[in-house]
């Protein structure tokens, strides 16, 4: 069976031509899934169509969604591109490491996705939260800002001519979470923590979530071990300490 392709998602992009350029990269490479995150001029987009020069096959199944999360939910393994270092617990993967884990992930039959922020300011941290680790490129510090097809374009370069390392033995197969199956982890662990006093001020909420997620996403558990976790979480909270024999007794 052949390998899945990892998806190119674009989080609001703002340029038409853009698109269209990175289109034609993927072509170029023979990647296809093509997803957009609220694209600032709408689509469809004739100008992107336009500089796409005939890989219309990439624009004709380009998927629109409302929001990152639901553009990714599919997918079992989320890098996010950046240019400059971020706060957090992220793995930082050169593109060489990042399209060989992608490729070997591929063979077990996981579903990647490389995610490349806005023109102008590329990646929120909230965004890069949602992702499994980061992939940034050597290029010059001093100069360090990349078009977005120019990203895709080295991504999609280096997938097509990376190869995994072969060995006589490997560990069993454990296949990542789809990413809806971490964010219902999170949907029900936040609300959970809030009760409890977990974030302390609500000015704190924003960032101390945002750490919880990078923490509990840098390992790629699989569905099984997220259901593990849950299991010990609702235990935990269901929890009450037994008494002594001397707390209960009144004599």
């Amino acid at each position: 069976m052949t390998p899945p392709k990892p998806a190119i998602v674009l989080v609001e992009p703002q340029l038409g031509d853009n698109i269209g350029m990175v289109a034609r990269a993927m072509a170029n490479f023979g990647l296809s899934d093509l997803r957009l995150v609220t694209p600032r001029d709408g689509w469809p987009n004739e100008r992107a169509r336009a500089t796409a020069s005939k890989a219309d096959h990439v624009i004709d199944a380009a998927r629109v969604y409302d929001d990152l999360a639901s553009a990714i939910a599919d997918l079992n393994f989320v890098l996010a591109t950046t240019a400059r270092q971020r706060d957090g617990h992220k793995e930082v993967l050169g593109p060489v490491e990042a399209c060989q884990r992608i490729g070997t992930l591929g063979e077990g039959g996981s579903r990647s996705g490389i995610l490349f922020g806005r023109e102008r300011w590329g990646l929120e941290n909230e965004e890069i939260g949602q992702a499994d680790a980061i992939v940034t490129f050597p290029v010059d510090p001093a100069f360090a800002s990349l078009n977005i097809a120019q990203a895709v374009l080295l991504m999609a370069y280096e997938l097509s001519r990376g190869r995994s390392a072969q060995t006589n033995f490997s560990a069993p197969e454990r296949e990542p979470a789809q990413k809806q199956v971490l964010n219902a982890m999170f949907d029900w662990l936040e609300p959970a923590l809030d009760q409890r006093g977990y974030f302390r001020t609500e000015q704190k909420k924003p960032k101390m979530m945002e750490n919880l997620r990078a923490v509990l996403t840098r390992p790629g558990f699989s569905a099984d071990e997220i259901a593990v976790l849950r299991g010990v979480f609702t235990a935990l909270d269901r929890f009450r300490p037994r008494k002594t024999q001397s707390e209960g007794d009144d004599r």
